[in-house]
């Protein structure tokens, strides 16, 4: 039996691979095995190249991915010629015989590049004609992978004989014959299946049946001919609750937590899905009480959404908007009239390849320093980004009580990898969770209100309607936010800004911003943000059984930056021991910390394919620097 098991499955967008993991998922999970699954897709609705890379943990814990995989399920035959070296020695290969003489030069929707490349991998391998059958025949020989072959026609006239379907009603169960075949593999309990295949067909009692079914009998079948050669251990799960979710998923949970009460957005991948979640909200109650009003709109551009966001953030809701890097590019003036006016707005900001519309379904953690430096002029903001799916769901209600105790607005940023990760993620201390509106008055004294005295960075702040008569308004302003360009004044409302950043610096626990993790004596220090997290915690793990003692500093906020610890655990490192590890190109994080303490960099692993941050390949480019004297290490694994 095994620790963790690696399932790797593939085939056309729209061919029901998002089905695979939201089955699996939640079935693996109700035995109590840690889940963690990617979504690697092309900005195309139907037809391009998607896979599904799940790793299924003994440990109870989601825990990053890598490869090779174990199990590698292909629905056609562009996904075994794409991803034919992503599993290893004695893995399984599950595809269609129907495809077996395929050649690679039929597959019209590969990119050019990648034809390219495999020609040249085939050649160099000996792999003549390349057909899906040429490539199966190199693994079973060379790699010893064990080949489960499957008539996916033949399968599809039992279905058709036995449910009354149609050939184009049966070819929708595709993704059902690699369910079945994982389950089957991984002797996976039929309850907790039938779980899995209740979450995801629950509401269609004829589909849930056929499913049902058919995966029971491909199930039965594959582990009946090729046994259970994929069990997991049983699992160790940590004590309470877990959810089944992605990214999105667990930020508009966490701002119906916070309380939002409006979000305006509009579509852009891959921010969508938390807005579409936060719809199913509007007007929900549970237990007979209603949540509140909360309203989501989606407008007809970036800059209406943020401007609607501002203006009912000015009446006291607890408002924000969800974008990627071409939406969040036409918000920046808007951004520097809210920095100028105390708006206490979120926005959640989830990062693709860029530039422009650059990747726009892949991910990146190339925003930052456009995210704290974005529009004109000079202004504070905070900006925290969160690591993994539990810190995300803190920080989507954080993001509130920071803007409003603060009255500035508030960048929560994330990446697209962890907005599309599905993981197993522990349900909330709810005792740790708090609600701080700062100095919010819905009932003020009657008249003109001073909203911005001189001599006081976080003023009492009376939302419109409260009572109190303010302006505001996209100049300098008095007190009373009259325009003013006097040069007296200007130095102090500049000054009193700013001091706002200075109070937040101080009063925001830098155990919260920042978090170490590893041994104090370590030796090598890796420093990253975002959902680098994920693969770095196990990566000092394994990194230790290697004899490389390495530790990893969280940066959970980028601004204000928690300088006075980062220099602290900086300065017990040698300057060579320190690794900056981002999925960006410049390093922008640490030029961040360059900028706030003076350490400087001098190692770097970074990645900008597009693609996540993988074990593997993070383990072994800590192992070149620190073995080999290397300086820089580019990533670059995945399809």
């Amino acid at each position: 039996m095994r620790k963790d098991v690696v399932l790797l499955v593939g085939g056309a967008q729209g061919s029901g691979l998002e089905t695979t993991m939201q089955v699996l998922a939640p079935a693996y999970a109700s035995l109590g095995y840690g889940v963690l699954a990617n979504r690697e897709y092309f900005s195309n609705i139907v037809g391009r190249h998607s896979y599904i890379h799940i790793r299924v943990s003994s440990s109870g814990e989601a825990r990053p991915l890598y490869y090779p995989a174990d199990f590698l399920g292909a629905m056609d035959a562009e996904t075994v010629f794409t991803h034919w070296d992503d599993i290893g020695e004695g893995a399984f290969l599950l595809y269609d015989l129907g495809t077996a003489r395929m050649r690679l030069q039929q597959i019209a929707s590969m990119e050019p590049d990648l034809r390219s490349r495999l020609m040249q991998q085939y050649r160099e391998a000996g792999i003549e004609p390349f057909t899906v059958e040429k490539v199966v025949e190199y693994l079973e020989r060379e790699k010893r992978v064990r080949v489960i072959g499957l008539s996916f026609t033949a399968l599809f006239d039992v279905l058709i004989k036995k449910h009354g379907l149609s050939r184009a009603q049966a070819q929708r169960f595709r993704s059902s014959i690699l369910i079945g075949a994982i389950a089957g593999l991984t002797s996976l309990d039929r309850e907790a299946l039938d779980l899995g295949l209740q979450r995801r067909f629950g509401s269609r009692p004829k589909v849930l049946e056929i499913n049902r079914d058919f995966i029971t009998s491909v199930a039965d079948e594959v582990e009946k001919e090729y046994g259970a050669q994929l069990k997991l251990e049983p699992a160790t799960p940590k004590s309470g609750e877990y959810v089944v979710a992605s990214g999105n998923d667990v930020v508009a949970m966490g701002k119906v937590v916070g309380g939002v009460r409006y979000q305006a957005y509009y579509p852009i991948t891959p921010a969508s899905d938390e807005s579409v979640l936060l719809e199913e909200f509007e007007g929900l109650k549970i237990d007979g009480e209603s949540l509140g009003s909360i309203a989501i709109l989606q407008t007809e551009d970036e800059i209406a959404a943020i401007s609607s966001v501002i203006g009912a953030a000015l009446t006291g809701a607890r408002a924000s908007t969800a974008t990627s890097g071409p939406g969040f590019s036409l918000m920046v003036e808007a951004l520097g009239w809210a920095g100028k006016n105390d708006v206490p707005m979120v926005i959640t900001y989830y990062q693709r390849g860029g530039p422009s519309t650059g990747l726009p379904t892949r991910g990146s953690q190339s925003d930052l320093l456009f995210s704290l430096f974005a529009s004109h002029g000079e202004f504070p903001r905070i900006i925290l980004s969160s690591g993994d799916h539990l810190e995300a769901f803190y920080d989507a209600i954080e993001a509130y009580n920071l803007a409003e105790r603060f009255q500035m607005p508030v960048i929560h940023l994330l990446d697209k990898f962890l907005a599309n990760m599905v993981a197993s993620v522990p349900f909330p201390d709810w005792k740790a969770i708090k609600i701080d509106r700062g100095k919010t008055l819905f009932k003020a004294p009657t008249g003109p209100f001073k909203r911005f005295p001189r001599d006081q960075p976080l003023a009492d702040r009376p939302v419109l309607g409260s009572g109190a008569i303010t302006w505001y308004t996209g100049d300098e302003n008095d007190e009373y936010g009259h325009i003013d360009e006097d040069p007296v004044n200007r130095l102090v409302m500049y000054e009193r800004r700013w001091k706002k950043m200075e109070i937040a610096d101080r009063e925001i626990p830098e155990d919260f911003r920042v978090k170490y993790y590893g041994d104090e004596d370590a030796e090598v220090l890796l420093v990253g943000w975002g959902s680098v997290k994920i693969p770095a915690l196990e990566a000092i793990e394994r990194l230790r059984e290697m004899g490389v003692n390495a530790a990893y500093l969280h940066l959970r906020m980028l601004s204000p930056l928690p300088k006075r610890r980062v220099s602290e655990v900086l300065s017990r490192f040698d300057a060579d021991r320190v690794i900056a590890v981002e999925a960006n190109y410049l390093g922008q994080a640490s030029k961040i910390v360059t900028m706030e303490t003076g350490f400087m960099f001098r190692k770097y692993i970074l990645k900008w394919t597009g693609r996540p941050v993988y074990l593997h390949e993070l383990v072994e480019g800590v192992l070149d620097i620190v073995r080999n004297g290397r300086d820089k290490v580019v990533l670059s694994y995945g399809k």
